[in-house]
C-alpha cells in the first residue's frame, strides 16, 4: 500500500515541508495558505496572480492627474468668482471710473494693454436686472465648470487656461469688432467650455449636451446686439487649443513641452494682437 500523506501532490509546490489539500483554481497546483491568494472562485497561486495582473487591460490614464499637486479644493475657482463680485461692486460705487480705465477699448491698445485681461473682470456697469443676470449667468457657469476643470488640471493650469481664453476673447474683439467697447468674463468662460470640450472628447466622453450649451449660447449671442459673439468665439478657441495643449501633453515626461506650448498660444495671440492693431492705425 503506498503512503498518500507523502505524495508530493498534497504538499505546496513552492514549500515542500508544508501540507496542503487546496489547489489553484487555474492551474491546479497545490499551494500552503500563505500563497493563496482569494480568487471570485477559489484560490489563485502567486504565479497565476502575477500573470494575471500582466495581461490585464490598462486603463486610460486621467487627464494631467499625475500633475495635479496639493489640495482638490477649487480654490483658484472661488478665488476668480470672488474677484469678480469684488470688481462688480467697485464698478456699483465708481461705475465711470472702472468703465473707463479697465473695460476693452480696442482703440486704446497698445497703449492700455492690461484692458485685455482686465475687461474679463469687469461686468454691465449699469444697475437693474440686466447688470446682475451679465454676472450672475458668468459666475454660475465658473461655478459649475471651474472645480470639475480645476480638479482634471490643477490650480495653475486652470488659472493660465482662465487667463488666455480671456485674453483670447479680447484678441477676437480687437480683429472683428474693433469700434466696440467690451466687458464681462464670456471669453474666458467660453474658453472653459472649449477646453472642457476638448479634454472630454479625447478621453472618449459623451459631449453632445455640452455642444449643445455652446450652440445655444452663441445662438443668444447673435440674437442679442449688446453681447460680445466675437469675445465669445475667441475664447472658445483659446481654451480649447489649451485644451488641447494639456491633452496631448498630459505625462510627467511632457511637463516642458506643455510649459512651451501654453507659452507659445500666448504669444501667438499677443503677435495676432499686435499685428490687428498696426491696420487700425
Amino acid at each position: 500500500m503506498t503512503d498518500d500523506a507523502r505524495n508530493p501532490d498534497n504538499y505546496c509546490y513552492r514549500h515542500p515541508d508544508r501540507e496542503s489539500y487546496i489547489l489553484c483554481q487555474r492551474c491546479g497546483r497545490t499551494v500552503c495558505a500563505q500563497c493563496q491568494t482569494q480568487a471570485a472562485v477559489g484560490v489563485h497561486c502567486p504565479e497565476c496572480v502575477k500573470e494575471a495582473r500582466a495581461n490585464a487591460p490598462k486603463r486610460k490614464p486621467a487627464i494631467v492627474t499625475a500633475f495635479r499637486r496639493g489640495s482638490s479644493r477649487p480654490v483658484v475657482s472661488y478665488s476668480l468668482i470672488g474677484i469678480n463680485v469684488f470688481v462688480y461692486l467697485l464698478q456699483l460705487i465708481f461705475p465711470l471710473f472702472m468703465y473707463q480705465n479697465f473695460a476693452l477699448a480696442p482703440s486704446y491698445f497698445p497703449d492700455e494693454p492690461w484692458r485685455m485681461l482686465t475687461a474679463a473682470f469687469l461686468h454691465s456697469p449699469f444697475r437693474g436686472p440686466t447688470s446682475l443676470l451679465h454676472i450672475g449667468f458668468n459666475m454660475y457657469a465658473l461655478f459649475i465648470f471651474g472645480p470639475l476643470l480645476e480638479h482634471l488640471l490643477g490650480r495653475v493650469r486652470f488659472l493660465a487656461l482662465y487667463l488666455i481664453s480671456a485674453f483670447g476673447g479680447s484678441v477676437a474683439v480687437l480683429l472683428l469688432a474693433p469700434d466696440s467697447i467690451v466687458v464681462g468674463a464670456s471669453g474666458a468662460i467660453f474658453g472653459l467650455l472649449g477646453a472642457f470640450f476638448v479634454i472630454e472628447r479625447g478621453r472618449g466622453g459623451n459631449v453632445t449636451q455640452l455642444v449643445i450649451l455652446i450652440g445655444l449660447n452663441f445662438a443668444i449671442a447673435f440674437f442679442l446686439p449688446s453681447i460680445s459673439w466675437q469675445g465669445h468665439l475667441g475664447g472658445l478657441i483659446a481654451g480649447a487649443a489649451i485644451g488641447l495643449v494639456y491633452l496631448q501633453t498630459r505625462r510627467p515626461n511632457q511637463a516642458r513641452w506643455q510649459i512651451g506650448l501654453v507659452v507659445g498660444v500666448a504669444i501667438l495671440l499677443s503677435v495676432i494682437a499686435a499685428v490687428a492693431t498696426t491696420q487700425l492705425l
